[in-house]
């Protein structure tokens, strides 16, 4: 991951194109550099071609008589002068097999620490790319996005050449949209063309630094007399008796590094000084030791300041990402092919009024989900709305219309006001108004809450002491005749169309019947929907509900065993399923394991891969036409101002694309074939986490039990103090922050030694990976857990 470090300042160089200067002018940085009284090093990743050609010789031969100190030195070198990715599947030795980028990118991140270590004085650092922005690497990944994980940076030397200013703005924007700093630009003065001119005005809007360096000499036949003009020229570009206009770049740079560490540094007290966070008991906040400052974030993992850091280590270091940020995270943090598809659609469209009009990403997205995604064989409709919690607001106007036109001849008017939900304890739906009406009162909920509804305590699946049970509610107790079953394995308790007949499910409906008729003769509220979390209720603390339950419930209010008509009965069922859809916990939508398919539901988080705010409510065609009228006071009045986002739509779009791929990645089929059957045949549910080690934490002393679907894990701590406002799972694995220092250094980009940053809920840690998070860096969080766990 990135480093950044105070003495030793690092700055990447990246070209416009091949053959525009890098190496002359990251030469002349270096003397300059030295010239400064700095400790120089150069390095050069990979260089292609003969020695004599090579970029670290260049370096070493006109630099070492003039510096105070420089190190010059290359890591990979390869005998052909072609690309590299070319250039390693020519050499002879080796049989032509190119390292991993993982393993590039860890060769120069541990090249770097290095450096840091050993030098006490003020340094600087050059590193030269190869060829162009998006040259192919030694894998064949573009450079760009192949030293992205690093994060160092970056120097941009345009083209002074026919066509160079295409190239320069074309690069510049490249590397702006994988998120890199670019400190300074630099490039050759030519009469002729006048790039610079063009450039200088370019990036001066910008407010990025331009330095344009005059031209070297003409390379001369006679070696000695080559060297002595390149010498010159050298000379007279960094001495400080003329312009010096490396020496103003070196300056310029070194203000830059001093400007982002002293930003790193005062931003803990400016948070604290203007931020009002979400979720954040301010007056638990003890200071600026509080405070996490995420300098960058890729893949999995954020760089975060390291307020310990001593003078020779990085004062940023990775934490990887283990709540998913808010499980939004879908493939990790910086994805490239996420930021082009938002690039496309903002270049194409920007935001554009959705009323009544439609463009290409909006309907792509709502045929995906409807005819190939969590709609399909139910869903006709699709609505967009901007998150989760307004998604939930579109679907209970929906349903509450619906019932509302059916009972019509059976319900007042005064009465439509006072229609409830039904639901299950610990549910949470998002933080607007109607969406906290539709939980019971509970830590989330405010002044104006309102609960409208009845909420039944469900039977929750877990592992423990090594063995799959189903804890059963008091309330439900006296019908099953037990508070826990002991199942068969976890396959058998998502067979819900196997469990269907068996005395249990019998118990549920007995008693949900029971429950709604004694609500009915009290008087309590008319129910007009029955909302649920399908499987994972999140909020209320990664709750995993028997499956059943829900399937019976279902069947229960609408008065039948679910099939697949398309017209709702009993009460319009609505899915919440923005926290588990789209593969969260292992599956695209919940319909298909539970055996019964809703009215309503509603995706995000997952949809967007994180990148940005968007929701769907998929409705059938039946909740539809309850609002179809020709009285326009009759319609949907509902609606955002980026209402179908295109760029929203657009990176929906390429999310799922990329879901599509991961489906059937190895990684994938790995890990289904670990949660496999005892007879081999697959199981109905699977975990990107291990099941040997879920077995093994669920028979610690410590552990109440563990459960996990997908890419989620949850464990439940043992202790008096249970609850939201607990802070006992908080305090039993607080040392996970601290980066690993056990040896495993090769899981986090660039093979540094990383920390965890979770969330808890309560007596509830929970643990959740990218949909795309490798199998190493899985199983390094496993022994990371499984260590805090034993030590405690």
């Amino acid at each position: 991951m990135s480093t950044l470090f105070k003495r030793l300042r690092i700055h990447q160089v990246f070209g416009a194109n091949t053959n525009v200067g890098k190496t002359i002018l990251t030469t002349a940085l270096v003397r300059a550099s030295a010239q400064k009284g700095k400790n120089v090093f150069y390095l050069k990743p990979v260089s292609t071609g003969p020695m004599d050609d090579a970029d670290d010789y260049h370096v070493n031969r006109y630099t070492t008589k003039h510096a105070r100190w420089i190190d010059a030195e290359c890591l990979f070198r390869y005998d052909e002068p072609v690309s590299p990715h070319l250039a390693v599947q020519m050499q002879k030795s080796g049989e032509g097999t190119p390292p991993s980028d993982e393993t590039f990118v860890n060769s120069i991140a541990n090249r770097i620490r290095t450096y840091a270590r050993s030098t006490l004085d003020p340094s600087h650092m050059y590193l030269e790319t190869a060829g162009g922005v998006h040259s192919p690497s030694l894998s064949g990944t573009s450079q760009a996005d192949c030293y992205r994980p690093l994060f160092l940076p970056t120097i941009l030397i345009g083209d002074s050449k026919l066509g160079g200013i295409s190239s320069t703005i074309s690069s510049y924007e490249s590397l702006l949209l994988r998120g890199y700093i670019i400190d300074a630009v630099m490039l050759f003065h030519d009469d002729y063309y006048k790039n610079g001119e063009y450039l200088k005005k370019y990036f001066a809007e910008r407010g990025v630094f331009l330095a344009i360096v005059d031209a070297p000499p003409p390379k001369l036949s006679e070696p000695w007399e080559d060297f002595t003009s390149t010498e010159k020229y050298y000379e007279s570009i960094t001495s400080s008796d003329g312009p010096n206009i490396v020496g103003s770049v070196v300056d310029h740079l070194d203000s830059c590094h001093v400007k982002r560490l002293e930003e790193l540094e005062s931003m803990p007290r400016r948070t604290l000084d203007s931020i009002w966070w979400p979720f954040v008991q301010h007056g638990l906040v003890k200071g600026e030791k509080d405070v996490t400052v995420i300098d960058s974030a890729y893949s999995d993992f954020f760089s975060v300041t390291n307020k310990d850091a001593s003078s020779e280590s990085s004062i940023v270091s990775p934490q990887y990402d283990g709540s998913a940020s808010w499980w939004t995270q879908t493939v990790g943090h910086a994805h490239p092919s996420l930021t082009l598809a938002a690039a496309r659609a903002s270049g194409r469209y920007g935001h554009v009024m959705f009323p009544q009009a439609i463009h290409l990403p909006a309907l792509n997205l709502a045929e995906r989900l409807i005819q190939n995604g969590p709609g399909k064989g139910w869903a006709s409709r699709a609505f967009f709305s901007d998150n989760g919690s307004t998604g939930m607001e579109v679907a209970l106007k929906m349903a509450l219309r619906a019932f509302s036109i059916r009972q019509k001849d059976h319900l007042k008017n005064e009465e439509k006001k006072e229609l409830g939900i039904l639901g299950l304890k610990g549910s949470y739906h998002g933080d607007t108004i109607g969406a906290m009406d539709a939980c019971e009162e509970g830590v989330y909920t405010c002044e104006w809450h309102n609960a409208k509804g009845y909420w039944f305590d469900p039977p929750t699946v877990g592992i423990k002491d090594g063995e799959v049970n189903i804890t059963v509610p008091a309330s439900l107790a006296s019908f099953s005749q037990s508070n826990s079953v002991q199942a068969e394995s976890l396959s058998w308790v998502y067979d819900v169309e196997g469990r269907l007949q068996t005395p249990l499910a019998r118990a549920y409906a007995l008693y949900i019947t029971r429950a709604l008729e004694a609500l009915k003769q009290r008087g309590g509220p008319k129910l007009a929907a029955l909302v649920l979390e399908p499987l994972v209720m999140g909020a209320g603390g990664m709750l995993f509900v028997d499956p059943l339950f829900q399937r019976v419930l279902v069947d229960t209010v609408r008065g039948r065993r679910s099939g697949s008509s398309t017209k709702w009965s009993g009460l319009p069922v609505i899915f919440d399923e923005v926290f588990v859809g789209l593969h969260r916990i292992g599956m695209e939508s919940t319909g298909p394991l539970l055996g019964v398919y809703p009215d309503i539901s509603v995706n995000a988080k997952v949809l967007t891969g994180g990148l940005v705010p968007l929701a769907v409510t998929l409705t059938s065609q039946s909740i539809f036409e309850a609002f179809l009228s020709d009285n326009k006071a009759e319609a949907l009045l509902h609606g955002h101002s980026y209402t179908a986002h295109a760029i929203g739509c657009e990176v929906a779009n390429e999310t799922l694309s990329l879901i599509d791929k991961l489906s059937a990645s190895e990684d994938w089929l790995a890990a289904q074939a670990s949660w496999a059957k005892s007879d081999g045949q697959p199981s109905p549910v699977w975990s990107l986490w291990d099941p040997n080690f879920i077995t093994a934490i669920s028979k610690l002393p410590q552990v109440k039990e563990a459960m996990t679907l997908g890419s989620v894990l949850a464990i439940k701590v043992q202790g008096a103090s249970a609850g939201y406002t607990s802070q006992s799972a908080q305090t039993l694995l607080q040392s996970l922050n601290i980066a690993s220092q056990d040896g495993q250094l090769s899981s986090a980009p660039g093979g540094a030694a990383f920390g965890i940053h979770f969330r808890t809920l309560g007596d509830v840690a929970y643990f959740m990976t990218s949909l795309n998070t490798t199998s190493t860096v899985i199983r390094s969080i496993e022994d990371r857990i499984w260590t805090t766990l034993n030590s405690t």
